[in-house]
């Protein structure tokens, strides 16, 4: 079992099946008190700003779908492999729609049946995390 690098108690983690722990948030929020993280990647339309912390950029349209699928594919392999010993965030400006879309992503590569991720980050994350019906066929089609 993986110690996790994030408390449960730490606002937005998501404890994953295998122990590795993800925090995601929305941007618009101020960041949560409590420690930084060593990675993030944010999903967004434009470019973040700088952060003090090593960050990737996904271009990923407000209720859409990542530009590039397969740079996604890398990026939600890296946060899941980094998890394992850092502290990694993964956010866009609600934190809901794309956040949770990466979150299920990220728990199909955990072992989280594609056809239940949804479900699962909905259950151990946010009740409204993933808003668009395109965006639940995307974590289906994941596991494919």
């Amino acid at each position: 079992m993986v110690t996790p690098v994030w408390q449960e108690t730490d606002t937005g983690v998501l404890r994953l099946p295998s122990g590795r722990t993800v925090r995601g948030r929305g941007l618009r929020r101020p960041l949560p008190p409590g420690p930084e993280p060593d990675f993030a990647v944010y999903l967004l339309g434009k470019q973040p700003p700088e952060v003090p912390w090593e960050a990737r950029w996904l271009r990923w349209p407000d209720f859409r779908l990542p530009g590039d699928r397969a740079q996604a594919r890398e990026i939600f392999r890296e946060v899941w492999n980094r998890a394992e010993t850092e502290r990694v965030e993964v956010a866009c400006g609600g934190g809901r729609g794309r956040t949770g879309t990466a979150l299920a992503c990220i728990a199909v590569l955990d072992g989280v049946p594609a056809e239940e991720a949804v479900d699962f980050v909905r259950a151990h994350y946010d009740h409204r995390a993933v808003e668009t019906p395109w965006q639940r066929r995307y974590v289906r089609h994941f596991g494919r």
